[in-house]
């Protein structure tokens, strides 16, 4: 299991069902573009920190990023 592909894929799935770019998100979580971009592509090792800023601007629980959804 790689724990930076499912991070990524789950903000992926929760930005979009939220209808936000990339840039929306990364402007809402205080954060680059191009990070967003590496965490959804799991190149990006995010800390809790970032995962928390990404949780709270997504309006979910940051739990719900690290959940394995196979």
């Amino acid at each position: 299991m790689d724990i930076k592909a499912v991070v990524g894929r789950n903000v992926k799935q929760h930005r979009e069902a939220k209808g936000l770019s990339q840039e929306q998100l990364a402007f809402e979580a205080d954060l680059h573009r191009t990070y967003v971009s590496g965490v959804e592509r799991g190149i990006r090792n995010p800390t809790v920190l970032i995962v928390a800023k990404l949780a709270n601007a997504l309006g979910v629980e940051p739990s719900k990023l690290l959940e394995l959804n196979d």
